[in-house]
């Protein structure tokens, strides 16, 4: 057995990705998630893991897990009626120079996949991404329903995260997919959780990584389907006055895209369709070609000192977001008209077409604000970031953006 841990962690030495460096998020350099790591690991099974986190436990080290480096902002906002204050949040870790970082991208393996009736379960270790299982069940005539998120983030930290979709009529939020845990807690040890209705199973499946690591996840599934897209535009009176919730219960899942400048918004719609319906639609929101990207990247940055440049960039990417995002994933030939028609994960999340790179491979950031308010109140907050925009263009400082809910 001491030989075996030797070896296990000479080989796990090899894969040392860096040591007092920087552990970035997805976007990569200049983007750090935590600035400074003792060693990054990237153990290939839940045994290595475990073996990792026992001995870090017995060396009194901070362990932190990453998959793809998809994570809550460390700083948030917190406004009273009195002030606004920033706050620093250690979801990812705590910048302790001593802190190692556990990668679980190549612990990846699918197991397990039991159907009856239409409904079902599969395993998924810590690392393997909504693409990874969307295909494999796929090809077994299976899907994971609505509870997505973008498509190259771990099923495991989704759920750590509490990441969601959005949803007024199915469960869209990823942990609701999850029947069972296994979770490898400070001291090494192996907690398996059946879901229930007890805090311990509330707090490990928003447990932002502090319970420990997610290496296993029982997920529930579903028959294979298919679903359209569709999307139409709104004017802005349309929404703010508008009935927010009928216009989009009626569907599995619906976004708005707020185009300020253009006082303009793009609804997007989704439903089922019967497996007989012809189609092989799959969505990119990333993907971009090189000529779109360094176009893209040259366009924003004119926009950084200058308002006149954001709202030329506004009004191009509104008429491109008109048009479908999708290819056919046969044939990878664009989409024209709506409505679109494919499997359920493909239409829903998709992924990067062939031969193309994510935006953020370009240099193309951006930063997140949400608001989260129940429907009720969504009218008055649409509202108020109307005045707020129409009081920026009267003291002279235009703003536009984008708003996706």
């Amino acid at each position: 057995m001491m030989l075996r841990t030797a070896v296990l962690f000479s080989v796990l030495s090899l894969l040392r990705l860096g040591a007092a460096v920087p552990h970035n998020t997805f976007d990569g350099e200049g983007f750090p998630a935590c600035n400074d790591v003792a060693q990054v690991y990237r153990p290939s099974t839940v045994n290595e893991i475990q073996a990792l986190v026992k001995d870090a436990s017995s060396k009194g080290k901070p362990v932190r897990a990453s998959g793809n480096g998809h994570m809550w902002c460390k700083t948030r906002l917190v406004v009273t009626r009195s002030s606004a204050n920033n706050f620093s949040d250690d979801t990812m870790c705590s910048d302790d120079p001593n802190t190692i970082i556990i990668k679980t991208d190549a612990v990846n393996r699918i197991s397990d996949l039991v159907m009856k009736d239409g409904v079902g379960s599969v395993v998924v270790e810590a690392g393997a991404t909504f693409p990874q299982v969307a295909e494999w069940l796929h090809e077994r005539g299976a899907a994971l329903g609505y509870t997505l998120v973008n498509w190259n983030i771990t099923i495991a930290g989704a759920i750590a995260m509490g990441a969601h979709r959005s949803s007024l009529r199915e469960h869209s939020q990823v942990s609701s997919a999850a029947l069972a845990l296994d979770i490898i807690n400070g001291n090494g040890e192996l907690v398996h959780l059946e879901k229930d209705t007890s805090d311990t199973w509330l707090a490990a499946t928003t447990s932002l990584g502090l319970l420990g690591i997610i290496v296993r996840v029982k997920l529930e599934v579903y028959a294979d389907f298919k679903v359209y897209a569709d999307q139409k535009v709104l004017d802005e009176a349309e929404v703010l006055n508008g009935d927010i919730y009928a216009q989009i219960s009626p569907y599995v899942t619906a976004n708005y895209w707020w185009w300020p400048g253009l006082k303009k918004f793009h609804l997007r719609t989704y439903g089922v369709v019967p497996m007989t319906k012809a189609g092989n639609a799959f969505q990119s929101t990333f993907s971009v070609t090189d000529f779109e990207g360094n176009f893209a990247r040259g366009l924003l940055n004119t926009g950084q000192n200058l308002s006149a440049p954001n709202f030329v960039a506004e009004g191009i990417f509104f008429a491109l977001w008109s048009f479908p995002n999708f290819h056919d994933k046969k044939t990878d030939l664009a989409h024209v008209f709506w409505p679109v028609h494919g499997y359920a994960y493909d239409v829903l999340i998709g992924g990067l077409y062939p031969n193309q790179k994510p935006e953020w491979e370009y240099g193309l950031h951006g930063r997140t604000l949400e608001l989260a308010v129940p429907i009720p109140q969504a009218n008055a907050l649409l509202k108020r970031v109307r005045e707020l925009f129409d009081q920026a263009s009267k003291d002279g400082k235009p703003v536009t953006a984008t708003y996706r809910r």
